[in-house]
């Protein structure tokens, strides 16, 4: 294996952690804007803007591990198929709870239920990437995956 093909397997578990903090960064972003005191209509507004960015990076984020980087996985590593059956269903139930998050961004909820939403929202992010990261840095530095960034992590 030549230096560069190395280089570029290793690229991707970097570009997972880069992901992954970048997700996380949008969350606290997200999260930064309702608690500006006193601006309770500008946070909202702001809200939506975030939610919507944050929302759909995230959704972005998985739909491209499901469509492109866990098909590649399974198939170099068959073993890894109950982990990434695992990621897939923690995609689910984030999705399920982006909804709730839009809904509520939507009907301009108040500013505690929507942190509800955020910090449901955060901890599930955040076990999953931890899990995620655990068990797929590795196998993604031997992976050989010929795809774009965006096509395997989606576009942020």
């Amino acid at each position: 294996m030549s230096d560069r093909e190395t280089t570029r397997l290793v690229a991707w578990a970097q570009e997972m952690r880069s992901t992954h903090a970048r997700l996380r960064e949008a969350l606290q972003l997200t999260r930064d804007s309702l608690d500006h005191p006193g601006a309770t209509v500008a946070a909202v507004g702001d809200l939506l803007l975030y939610c919507r960015g944050f929302c759909a990076a995230l959704d972005g984020h998985h739909r491209a591990e499901d469509r492109t980087l866990f098909p590649a996985i399974a198939a170099a590593r068959p073993d890894l198929r109950p982990v990434l059956r695992a990621l897939e269903q923690d995609h689910s139930m984030i999705a399920y709870l982006l909804t709730g998050l839009t809904a509520a961004v939507d009907r301009s909820a108040a500013p505690d239920e929507l942190h509800q939403h955020l910090d449901g929202i955060g901890a599930i992010m955040e076990s999953h990437f931890r899990y995620e990261e655990r068990q797929l840095l590795t196998v993604l530095e031997s992976l050989n995956l010929p795809a774009a960034r965006e096509e395997a992590l989606g576009p942020l």
